[in-house]
C-alpha cells in the first residue's frame, strides 16, 4: 500500500451519533489536524444543509472549516446547475433550504434524499409518474440504513430501488459510493486516490465504495457497523479498527 498522505472521514457513526460526539472523536480529529495531514469530511447525510452540519459539529467541539465538508446534497446541486434541471424534491424538510434557489414549477428531474416522513405514497407516486415521462432520477446515496440514537432506520437505498424497479430506470447516485464523489474530495487535497484513507462505518458505501474508487479504506466498529461486516470485504483489502482513535493511533500522528 502507498503511504497515506490524507484522510477522508465519514461523519455520522464515525465522528458523532445523533447530537453527541463519539468517545475520543474530537481529540482524534484534533490529532490528525495537528499532524499537518489534510483531512476532509464526506457525508451522505441528507437531513441537514452543509451550514447546519458545520454549526452542529462546532457545537460538539469539532474545529473544522465549512468548505472541508463534502455533502451528497452539494453534489446533486452541482449536477442540477450543470444540466439546467428543475427538480422535484423528495427530500427531508430540513434540507429544503439547500435547494431554495431552484424553481419549483414544472420539474423535469427527480431528486431523492432521505425524506423521512415525506416518503408518502402520494410523493413517491408523483416521482414515479415523472420518471415514467422520461425525467432523470438523481439520488444522494444508496445506503440501506443508518443508525439514529434510538436504533437503525431506513435510508435512501430502499426507496431508490423501489422507484428504479417501478419505472424501469437506473438512477444516478451522486453521493457515496460514487467514485466521482470520493475523487472530488481527494482532488481538493491535491492528492491521488491511492494516497488517501477513507474511514467509515458503512461497509458498502464507505469502505467498498472507497476501494472501488482506488482509495485505501478502514472500517470502524462504531455507528451502523454490525458484527461480521468485516467478512463482506475481500481479505486484505481494508483495515479494521475499533474507532477513530484507534485509526489515528495506527497512523502514528
Amino acid at each position: 500500500m502507498n503511504e497515506i498522505r490524507g484522510v477522508l472521514l465519514d461523519l455520522s457513526g464515525v465522528l458523532y451519533l445523533g447530537d453527541r460526539p463519539l468517545s475520543g472523536a474530537v481529540d482524534a480529529v484534533a490529532r490528525l489536524q495537528g499532524s499537518g495531514m489534510p483531512v476532509r469530511y464526506i457525508t451522505n447525510t441528507t437531513r441537514r444543509t452543509r451550514a447546519q452540519i458545520h454549526l452542529m459539529m462546532a457545537g460538539m467541539g469539532f474545529s473544522i472549516a465549512e468548505d472541508e465538508i463534502f455533502t451528497a446534497p452539494g453534489a446533486v446541486r452541482a449536477a442540477l446547475k450543470r444540466d439546467g434541471l428543475t427538480p422535484l424534491l423528495l427530500i427531508h424538510p430540513d434540507l429544503e433550504p439547500e435547494f431554495a434557489d431552484f424553481p419549483g414549477d414544472v420539474p423535469d428531474a427527480v431528486v431523492l434524499g432521505d425524506a423521512g416522513d415525506s416518503f408518502t405514497y402520494k410523493n413517491l407516486n408523483r416521482a414515479f409518474r415523472l420518471l415514467m415521462g422520461g425525467a432523470p432520477l438523481l439520488a444522494m446515496g444508496n445506503n440501506r440504513y443508518f443508525r439514529e440514537a434510538d436504533g437503525l432506520s431506513l435510508d435512501i437505498g430502499p426507496f431508490l430501488k423501489a422507484l428504479e424497479y417501478a419505472a424501469d430506470v437506473q438512477g444516478t447516485v451522486l453521493g457515496k459510493p460514487s467514485s466521482d464523489f470520493f475523487h472530488g474530495a481527494v482532488s481538493d487535497m491535491g492528492l491521488e486516490p491511492d494516497q488517501v484513507l477513507m474511514v467509515g462505518d458503512d461497509v458498502e458505501a464507505d469502505v467498498q465504495g472507497a476501494l472501488d474508487a482506488g482509495l485505501q479504506a478502514c472500517l470502524v466498529r462504531t455507528g451502523k457497523y454490525r458484527p461480521g461486516d468485516e467478512g463482506r470485504i475481500e481479505a486484505g483489502r481494508s483495515r479494521v479498527a475499533d474507532d477513530l482513535s484507534a485509526v489515528v493511533d495506527g497512523l502514528a500522528v
